[in-house]
């Protein structure tokens, strides 16, 4: 699943007319570049959700065939939230008892996909890097038998790439609900593992930064 139902606030004014998700760097939208990672980690049934100008992404990926995926739309009429997104989307991702891949819409990464495997148990394996400058404090805290927790000590950041299992949202209604409340109670549990990604990673938060990416793309795409 693609989380691509912001509405870009930060990125304004070129959200006014253009869902985040469309914005360019390196010659194509930001979740086109999402599609190709997936395809080529042999991902190919995707899931996206949208709400802020949300027609235009459908418009612009169809069902998928032109990136050679099949692409399935969970349309919000006004953003959930990540968790409220991913529990409406869940009859089109999984069946009770699967794990899915969610990747937030506006980041960029060059992490391996094939790398991802579910722990052995637990809810959740959260992919994680070094703090960026932006956000120095960290999230979670890795620990050196892979466990995540939320508490004091050399926090990383979470990257907004994560697999889920169906059963972190069990028994919980529609509705609009952060999915940061749920994973502090999985850690709570020793429910939640983590990968340290130590390669690229930017989050595309503003226009200085989308434009920083679009300079490192167009510097690759010259070698």
């Amino acid at each position: 699943m693609i989380l691509a139902a912001g509405k870009g606030e930060r990125m304004r004014p070129l959200t006014l007319t253009t869902p985040k998700p469309l914005l360019e760097a390196g010659g194509a939208p930001l979740i086109v570049h999402h599609i190709r990672k997936l395809r080529a980690a042999g991902l190919t049934e995707l899931v996206i959700n949208h709400a802020w100008l949300g027609d235009q992404i459908e418009s612009y990926l169809g069902d998928g065939g032109d990136y050679g995926v099949t692409i399935q739309y969970s349309r919000e009429d006004a953003p959930l939230e990540t968790a409220g997104g991913i529990i409406q989307a869940l009859p089109l991702l999984t069946d009770d008892d699967s794990w899915f891949l969610v990747i937030n819409g506006d980041i960029w990464h060059d992490l391996d996909l094939t790398r991802l495997s579910p722990p052995t148990q637990g809810k959740a394996l959260l992919v994680l890097t070094d703090n960026p400058p932006h956000h120095p404090g960290g999230d979670f805290v890795l620990q050196p038998d892979g466990r995540l927790e939320h508490g004091e000590g050399d926090r990383l950041t979470f990257t907004g790439i994560s697999l889920l299992h169906a059963s972190l949202f069990e028994g919980l209604n529609p509705g609009h609900r952060k999915l940061a409340p749920l994973l502090r109670e999985a850690m709570a549990g020793g429910e939640v593992a983590g990968l340290h990604h130590r390669g690229q990673w930017l989050d595309i938060g503003t226009p200085e930064r989308l434009d920083q990416l679009d300079q490192l793309l167009r510097k690759q795409n010259a070698l």
